[in-house]
């Protein structure tokens, strides 16, 4: 049996401390006091939640579209045991004054600029109790993506969307930064009268006369959560439940997509326990967001690269949905912890799919994950950083975006099957269901989550585990359980079917699934004749197809064998889709030819100005653009 005992890097430290915070508690035996939080002092933020931390924010603010800024108030509650001083993170922000609850304007310095933004540090009066700050936002605020209209899907009016994970929150509110830090929030906001706003909050489902809109989130969540989108929207109900925002030529389409929410929500609820949040709303986003999707509160931010009209791409709800549960409610104390939102979410969305659509499904689904996965690890072990196969990261010094690879999601997840193999599922669905009860609207490090799992778990269980290797070791354990689906193996003998001499339009494909595809175009063999190409082309239709996941697996084939036939198409792609699962390997695939190389610099060229700073460091560093080209504007 091993126990882990780690000492934590030195920039972290954390320990109990009673306030007046609103969280659910389990009522068993040995939950935590509704009144007992967890301070974690978190090496990314400048915030000391020991000496002072905010517990709600009133937000107030103006968003210019046209000169793409946003100016107003961030008015906080604070809790402090009289401390002096209390400290904000802060990043490309002008602070324009910073004032005591009446008005009373308070000292405040600006610490130095790194990649963590700049401290902001407010001198507070004996007694101080709340803390506003007039700011404005600069130009290059990573946080936002500003678009002018004809980068929206209808052309006619300009289109924000915010992202704040893991960072970024910081670049558009000042703000104590951290993910172990959690408050409610108000906000009022004013944006054109044309457009609509929506949050991480309770949303309208209609126009404003005004542009005028109130929003409150009543449950306490970190900073990275708060979201905000703002265009020309419409909402339409596909539930009691639920519903989808869009822009108007999409909406109809969206809802369709997504007719199964309310199945879903009622699936997760089954499994784990009551959804706390209210709503469960997606928010269908211009095609430059760079994630699959965002699990902010009561409103998902979504790709509409999953938009494929056939329903097969919805797993990524499931998925955000599960993060409702893992990462919303029970939330890591720090991005070296990253997986615990991950692992679990991925482990979560694995049982919704499998309840909705059966264990084959699901089974593909932990496939593709295990694929992407030995990728990833092959890439980290060849990396500056080997060490970042583990699922307990130590991100000293770099920004918290470096840790969000695979790892954290599918390690983590193989970490709970094996769990669950090993107790069997009635009494892991039991461990899962008290976690998220015992720790709700709480933050979870991984020591605390070790103890736990071997007081809860292995212990009551008899239960003897190299967790160990697991979470302090590079690479997958031995132990990693085996992802299985018959229907991949049936995509294998059409594959062998096809190698031997089966022409391309005689290959038993019928009804395959978007999975089926990929896993057909992943394992194809790693050189292809010009002849073959064009075969599989013909008989296909893949350059012209809309699915993303598999137009994305065949333009990864079609740059590793020249297939010059689709380059117009990876041109049209790499500029109109800012989704970094994507980019990478699209970008990484081009830079191994110098012929490759030279197409991957123009198109970017092209392309950056449409990409959200996300995407845009990843690619930098990727293509090594920052040595070769001057900076370029986002």
């Amino acid at each position: 049996m091993h126990m882990l005992t780690r000492s934590l890097v030195p920039a972290m430290f954390l320990f109990l401390v009673a306030c007046s915070t609103d969280t659910t508690s389990h009522e068993g035996q040995d939950a935590q006091p509704a009144d007992t939080v967890l301070i974690v002092m978190d090496q990314h933020s400048h915030a000391r939640p020991n000496e002072a931390a905010i517990t709600h924010l009133d937000l107030d603010i103006t968003v210019d579209m046209t000169a793409k800024r946003i100016t107003g108030t961030a008015s906080y509650a604070i809790r402090s045991a009289n401390a002096q001083q209390i400290a904000f993170d802060t990043n490309g922000l002008t602070i324009e004054r910073v004032t005591d609850g009446s008005g009373k304007e308070l000292e405040y310095a600006m610490g130095d600029s790194t990649f963590l933004g700049r401290a902001l540090t407010v001198e507070l009066p004996k007694g101080a109790d709340r803390v506003t700050i007039a700011y404005s936002t600069g130009k290059n605020a990573k946080a936002l993506q500003w678009l002018d209209p004809q980068q929206t899907a209808d052309k006619k009016h300009p289109f924000l969307f915010t992202q704040g994970q893991a960072i970024l929150t910081r670049s558009w509110i000042p703000v104590q930064d951290s993910p172990g830090i959690r408050f409610t929030y108000t906000a009022k906001v004013k944006v054109p009268a044309e457009l609509m706003a929506v949050m991480s909050a309770t949303n309208p489902q209609e126009l404003s006369a005004d542009g005028s809109y109130v929003f409150k989130m009543e449950q306490p969540i970190p900073a990275y959560l708060i979201a905000l989108a703002v265009g020309d929207i419409a909402f339409k109900p596909v539930g009691a439940r639920t519903g989808v925002y869009a822009e108007r030529s999409v909406v109809d389409r969206a809802a369709w997509e997504f007719a199964d929410m309310g199945t879903m929500l009622e699936t997760a609820e089954a499994l784990y326990g009551p959804y706390r949040w209210g709503r469960y709303d997606v928010i269908v986003l211009p095609p430059s967001f760079p994630f699959g999707g965002m699990e902010n509160p009561r409103l998902t931010f979504a790709t509409p690269t999953i938009l494929t009209g056939d329903r097969s791409l919805t797993s990524l709800v499931a998925h955000e949905l599960a993060h409702s549960w893992s990462g919303n409610l029970v939330t890591n104390a720090t991005w070296d912890d990253f997986w615990l939102n991950e692992g679990f979410t991925v482990y979560f969305e694995s049982r919704i799919s499998e309840a909705i659509h059966g264990p084959d499904y699901a089974g593909m689904l932990q496939q593709l994950g295990r694929q992407d996965l030995l990728n990833t690890l092959v890439t980290i072990a060849r990396s500056k950083h080997p060490e970042d196969s583990k699922l307990r990261l130590d991100l000293t010094g770099r920004d918290p975006d470096e840790g969000m690879t695979e790892v954290a999601y599918e390690k983590g997840a193989a970490f709970l099957r094996l769990l669950e193999s090993k107790v069997g599922r009635p009494k892991f669905d039991a461990f899962i269901r008290d976690y998220f009860d015992r720790f709700a609207f709480q933050s979870m490090t991984t020591d605390r989550f070790l103890v736990h799992l071997q007081d809860h778990l292995l212990s009551p269980n008899q239960l003897v585990l190299d967790v160990e290797a697991w979470v302090d070791g590079v690479g997958l354990p031995a132990d990693a359980p085996t992802p299985m689906s018959d229907r991949f193996n049936k995509v294998d003998a059409e594959i062998q079917r096809w190698v031997i001499g089966t022409p391309a339009a005689k290959l038993a494909t019928n009804g395959w699934s978007t999975f089926e595809w990929m896993h057909f175009l992943r394992n194809l063999p790693k050189a292809l004749s010009a002849d073959q190409m064009n075969e599989l082309d013909k008989a296909f239709a893949f350059t012209a197809s809309g699915n993303a996941e598999v137009l994305a697996a065949w333009l990864e084939q079609c740059i590793r064998n020249d297939h010059d036939a689709a380059y117009a198409r990876l041109d049209q792609f790499l500029n109109t889709v800012g989704r970094r699962k994507f980019l990478v390997p699209l970008y990484t695939e081009l830079k191994a030819t110098e012929k490759g190389r030279i197409m991957a610099q123009t198109i970017y060229a092209s392309a950056r100005p449409n990409y959200h700073s996300v995407s845009v460091n990843t690619i930098d560093d990727l293509l090594a653009w920052k040595d070769n080209h001057p900076p370029v504007n986002f």
